[in-house]
């Protein structure tokens, strides 16, 4: 198993599939004309979407043939290899159908349930974030040399900036809701990027200082997660195969307010409505 060599066809394929994202949306136009809808009507999915779904489970497929796959809009395979990838092609769709910038191509190669390699491109810029384990972490600005990531110094909770998600469910977000009057007075302030993926990646930057959303899939945490935790963060996720309606948390945090903001957020799924 070369974590490495995973790391690089990670990078490679979803800095092609975020390239692939820019020239689809620019030949449509009109993003929503092409809009479907998942767990309810506020949950989207684009043509684009699937077309970047496809594009790299094609490219994994020459790359890595005997490799398992499982996808946010739909593409599974079993692995004979023992690697599994969880993709997902758009990370922020709701924020790439209303032309704002944060969203992200993201794919980890798992192994035994552990991400071991992953990259996460935030698409209208180009940054590339990848980590694999034990190797640390990197971020490549456009047209810039990669530099290692490392998360904040921050020792104080309240002096700490905290990113989070809200779900789709209408009584997990009431719940979300509830758990943010809790956080919000204890902290310096809160950020809700609408992408988890470059959420956790802002976390192993040094961009905030922690971050927490209930309810995650896998594709939507796996290769941030990895990412972060390279950085320095100390990361706590869900099993991946565990179910995204149980509402079990990823929460993640500089180490130097790790044990506080743990106990702020603690342990506890908030499920949704079902």
């Amino acid at each position: 198993m070369d974590e490495k060599e995973l790391e690089r066809i990670a990078v490679s394929i979803a800095v092609d599939a975020a390239a692939l994202i820019r020239e689809t949306a620019a030949e449509l136009g009109d993003i929503e004309a092409g809009v479907r809808w998942k767990s309810s009507d506020v949950d989207p999915v684009t043509v684009v979407d699937e077309a970047a779904e496809r594009f790299i489970a094609q490219r994994l497929t020459q790359l890595r043939p005997q490799d398992g796959f499982f996808g946010e809009e739909g593409h599974t395979r079993d692995s004979k290899s023992g690697v599994v990838w969880a993709v997902d092609p758009i990370d922020g769709t709701v924020n790439f159908l209303y032309g704002q910038p944060a969203y992200a191509v993201s794919m980890a190669a798992t192994v035994d349930g552990i991400a071991v390699a992953g990259a996460v491109v935030a698409v209208p810029g180009a940054t590339v974030y990848a980590a694999s384990k034990s190797n640390g972490a990197w971020r490549q600005l456009q047209g810039r040399r990669p530099e290692p990531l490392r998360v904040s110094a921050a020792t104080e909770l309240h002096k700490s900036l905290i990113a989070t998600g809200f779900g789709y469910d209408p009584v997990r977000r009431q719940r979300q809701a509830e758990l943010l009057t809790t956080v919000l007075p204890r902290v310096r302030d809160i950020r809700r990027l609408g992408s988890a993926a470059l959420d956790l990646c802002m976390l192993a930057a040094g961009q905030v200082d922690a971050f927490y959303e209930h309810g995650l899939n896998a594709w939507d945490y796996a290769a941030g997660a990895l990412i972060a935790a390279e950085a320095g963060a100390e990361v706590h996720t869900p099993l991946l195969d565990a179910p995204s309606h149980h509402g079990a948390p990823v929460r993640a945090a500089a180490p130097g307010i790790a044990d506080a903001f743990f106990e702020l957020v603690p342990d506890m799924p908030l499920p949704a409505g079902r």
